[in-house]
This record gives structure tokens, sequence and C-alpha cells, in this order.
């Protein structure tokens, strides 16, 4: 389980900069830098709509991370194993707005 900071504001599962979500999963299996990632699990917030969180889930600091970013050195079989993630993408529309600006190239 990673910190994660998340600063993606128009996504659905972000609240203070932090996932609502409970896991995600960060894209990018031939990325080689920040820009060849992304956040797959990335929703746009819709108007109206405050985000996807319920009186169940709520907003976490810790969360896990899927990776298909093979080529970072915090990927050990498709999980991160970073200590600090940053999730960014300021005016994301989709999850191709986003990125893992933790990534490390190996």
């Amino acid at each position: 389980m990673a910190d994660l900071k998340c600063t993606v504001e128009n996504c659905g599962y972000n609240e203070e900069h932090l996932c609502c979500k409970g896991d995600i999963m960060v894209g990018g299996q031939h990325a080689c830098s920040c820009e060849g990632t992304c956040c797959e699990s990335f929703t746009q917030r819709r108007e109206g709509m405050d985000s996807f969180k319920s009186s169940v889930v709520h907003p976490s600091k810790t969360i896990s991370i899927d990776c298909e970013a093979i080529k970072c050195v915090y990927n050990t079989n498709y999980k991160c194993h970073a200590d600090h993630v940053d999730i960014k993408g300021c005016g994301a529309c989709d999850c191709a707005g986003t990125e893992c600006s933790t990534f490390k190239e190996k």
C-alpha cells in the first residue's frame, strides 16, 4: 500500500487529493517516462455529482496500486511498491490526461 496524492481535481474519485476508489490501476505498459503512464481508474466528475464515494467508501491516504508500467523501478509483478505515489492531470477529461509522476525508469 502506497501513500497516494492525487491532484486530478475533476476525477469522480478524488476528494481533497485522496482517492475514494480503494485501489487504482496505473497504465503504461511501454512507458519510459511519467508521460507514458496514466491512471486507468480515472472517471470524469459529472456536473451535479460530487463524486462516486458512498457512505461506505471514504477517501484514503494509502491505497493498493496495480501497475502495468513494467519498466518502472517500483513495479514488481504488476504491483506498485513505492512508498509514495503522485497522480497528476490538471484538466484531464479522460485517463490519457493523467500520469503517475512517481514513475522512474529501471
